[in-house]
């Protein structure tokens, strides 16, 4: 049941990128500012995680945090909350919704490589299991690009304008430097879910975190934080932030909570899925259409996603996970990071 749960909620927190990244879309074409975005949405995080991480999970907080646990604390917030989400909405709002979630999808390669690097995931050249789950993740990783290109090649009129586009071009860098950011903040929450297995409230923690940093680098930048106010009236702006907020705090509780149980690869595996939904979604509400190459990437994505999924099951021994787990849930009373 466990392993129905984990899977069923990757693939409704993907559900619920899709519609972050339609909600940020929305949000940009109303005129508001990349930054004031950032900030309200993740207050508005905090604000909605705080109340049931203190009910749940009060009681796995670390009694004396160490100095490495708030220099991790920092550096997720600072990858994950602040780079990741202005580098996005930077690159999508120069380049598109879709060319964002073709470059997203570059993230499983990244945490592969990263958590191998950092001994979280098993690396055996000589097994079969790992051959087939680096093979997995190439297959996924190039299925979802090529769905995503293919699909945003029907809305394109003139190639030789979009690829000779300089702020295309900075669009795409932004794009893949929030990638990589994001990939090095959910590579260092799953060392901190090591031993704080405390998921709602490291989200909690990192969003008001993040807003502190993002509030800085705007006041030294611009020497003012932007509201959007003067773009949408007071009532519609607190809705669509508490919106957005809830949707980004549902999303990366649930990812979390899978990590805790499975890994940092293994929950990027299913990111790829958010441009499949939105194709389907785009398809049902805006009539757009499915090209043959984009069919093919959808193939391609979903048959490297199965062969990672059945080299994963086959390398995990049940009964060390188990233990492994017990001991963790146990021994909470050891430092958080040592």
């Amino acid at each position: 049941m466990e392993e129905v749960a984990v899977l069923s909620g990757l693939v409704l927190g993907q559900f619920l990128c899709a519609g972050n990244s339609a909600m940020l879309n929305y949000l940009q074409n109303l005129g508001l500012p990349s930054s004031s975005i950032v900030i309200f949405s993740s207050i508005a995080t905090f604000l909605l995680l705080s109340p049931p991480s203190i009910y749940f999970e009060r009681d796995k907080w670390p009694k004396k945090p160490s100095f490495k646990l708030l220099v991790f604390l920092v550096l997720v917030s600072l990858g994950g909350v602040t780079l990741f989400q202005s580098f996005l909405l930077k690159g999508m709002k120069l380049t598109s919704p879709t060319m964002a979630n073709a470059l997203q999808n570059l993230s499983p390669a990244i945490i592969f490589v990263i958590a191998i690097a950092f001994s979280l995931e098993k690396v055996k050249l000589e097994n079969i299991y790992t051959k087939v789950k680096i093979a997995g993740t190439l297959l996924c990783v190039s299925g979802a690009v090529t769905m995503s290109i293919f699909k945003s090649a029907t809305q394109i009129t003139n190639l030789e304008n979009i690829i000779l586009d300089s702020d295309k071009i900075i669009g795409c860098l932004y794009l893949v430097a929030s990638s990589v950011s994001l990939s090095f903040a959910i590579v260092l929450q799953a060392l901190i879910l090591i031993e704080y297995q405390a998921p709602v409230s490291l989200c909690a923690i990192t969003a008001i975190i993040g807003v502190f940093i993002a509030s800085v680098i705007e006041l030294v930048t611009n020497h003012k934080v932007e509201t959007g106010l003067l773009m949408v009236n007071s009532i519609e702006l607190i809705g669509y932030y508490l919106l957005v907020g809830t949707i980004n705090g549902s999303m990366i509780s649930i990812n979390l909570w899978a990590m805790k149980k499975k890994g940092p690869v293994f929950v990027s595996m299913f990111s790829p899925l958010s441009a499949v939904i939105s194709a389907f979604i785009s398809y049902f509400t805006l009539g757009e259409t499915f090209s043959i190459g984009s069919l093919v990437g959808m193939f391609i994505m979903f048959a490297g996603l199965y062969f990672f999924l059945w080299a994963k099951g086959k390398e995990e021994d049940p009964c060390e996970v188990a233990t492994k787990d017990l001991t963790i849930e146990n021994d909470m009373e050891k430092p958080l990071i040592l």
